[in-house]
């Protein structure tokens, strides 16, 4: 057994095993999918770099990629586009989150089969928009009225969306009741005595939590598959119907919390958050320009999780769509090194991260770290492809087989 398969194995030894198998199966797809299911060994190996450019404390999603921007209907009801994934969120070098992004633009498309020459193009195009938005000091949102491009006709398509689209997608009739379907790919059914507790307890949330949604009833719940790295947490999704509005519904997903993975690297002192849930709510909601319906907490079975709407829009961009557009491309990238530093400037002076005049200065001095991230990048990209060749020839060859015994191991969870 190689350490690659042991690492692997230590990492998600405390998600369910089932989903785990799932999980795996998903980043043998090619090299970007298993980076994306790998956030802790990217920062192993950054954490062993002694000679990278210093960069000004900032609050960071910890996990960006191509494929972790999106768009969303904020609290608002209004359409964004933005950084939408937090589990991973910290205080920690600003360059942490450069470095990571930028390392998944040569992975994303070299499984594209993009020319290296373009991936190099992206790189610069990123950093250069980033350390200018810095420059500036002013955080900048994008919304239809202000977006460009690609990302136009898709907050387009998005503010269009109706919660009739998701009902029909996710949901089906039973007799003469609604419920949650269970022929969606990604639904799987909850034992009995599971899917009381929870109904219970998220009915409790929306009579007692003031993030709860007033005149609500639960009508059902599932186990939810979604995402890569985040495929072995426990996650249901909820529905909702109105007591005071005929046919109204809504979806809720709840996620369970982790440690972040970049928490054994860091050498920063961290808030004293409640619990991990809090975390990374706290650090959404400073990121992010406007953060989406019923964002909240809550505690299940002495578990941590996240609480928030299920929307008609929460769409990730798939660069394979748009591969061969290079101006729809050059755009879209420079539109997500926008959002990252505006991120951080948004959230700065916060507990411990830079002011905006030290984020600025970092920024104007792009000359003398904009190289060594590149060269970083590519080399990482290296790796992971390495890692990844290595991990496909241990799997194929039943590595992980008693990771995810025959016995159903999460028959309290979900039934699969």
């Amino acid at each position: 057994m190689s350490e690659l398969s042991d690492e692997l194995k230590a990492f998600n030894k405390s998600r369910l095993p089932e989903m785990v198998k799932l999980k795996y199966e998903a980043m043998t797809e090619n090299a970007f999918r298993f980076f994306r299911g790998t956030c802790h060994l990217f920062y192993q190996r950054l954490s062993k770099i002694k000679h990278l450019p210093s960069s000004p404390l900032a609050w960071i999603c910890g996990d960006l990629h191509l494929e972790n921007f999106g768009s969303y209907k904020g609290n608002n009801k209004l359409v964004y586009f933005d950084l939408n994934d937090f589990d991973e969120a910290v205080l920690a070098p600003a360059l942490w989150e450069v470095l990571r992004l930028v390392t998944s633009i040569f992975i994303a498309f070299d499984a594209l089969d993009i020319d290296q020459e373009q991936a190099q193009n992206m790189g610069v195009l990123f950093i250069n928009t980033y350390a200018a938005t810095l420059c500036k000091g002013k955080a900048v949102g994008i919304e239809p009225r202000t977006s460009r491009g690609i990302v136009t006709e898709f907050l387009k398509k998005a503010e269009k969306s109706t919660y009739r689209e998701i009902l029909e997608k996710r949901t089906e009739n039973k007799g003469n009741k609604v419920v949650l379907s269970l022929r969606h790919e990604r639904h799987f059914k909850l034992n009995k005595e599971l899917k009381k507790q929870l109904e219970e307890h998220v009915t409790q949330w929306i009579q007692k939590s003031n993030d709860g949604p007033y005149n609500y009833k639960v009508k059902d719940a599932v186990f939810r598959l979604a995402g890569t790295g985040s495929i072995g947490v426990k996650r249901y999704l909820i529905l909702l119907k109105s007591t005071n509005t005929k046919e109204k519904y809504l979806i809720v997903d709840m996620k369970q919390s982790f440690d972040s993975s970049l928490a054994p690297y860091l050498t920063v002192k961290q808030p004293e958050w409640e619990n991990n849930a809090q975390r990374i709510i706290s650090v959404q909601q400073r990121m992010q320009n406007v953060f989406p319906s019923l964002l909240s907490t809550t505690e299940f079975r002495g578990e941590e999780y996240v609480i928030q709407e299920l929307q008609p829009v929460k769409d990730t961009l798939e660069f394979k769509m748009i591969k061969n557009q290079y101006r729809d491309l050059y755009q879209v990238v420079d539109d997500m090194a926008v959002l990252t530093a505006s991120s951080q400037l948004r959230s700065g002076g916060m507990n411990g991260s830079a002011i905006i005049d030290e984020l600025k200065a970092f920024g104007e001095n792009v000359a003398k770290w904009k190289q060594a991230v590149l060269d970083y990048a590519v080399n990482d990209a290296e790796n992971v492809k390495s890692d990844y060749k290595q991990f496909v020839k241990e799997y194929g060859g039943k590595a992980f087989e008693n990771e995810y015994s025959t016995t159903n191991t999460i028959d309290t969870h979900a039934t699969v």
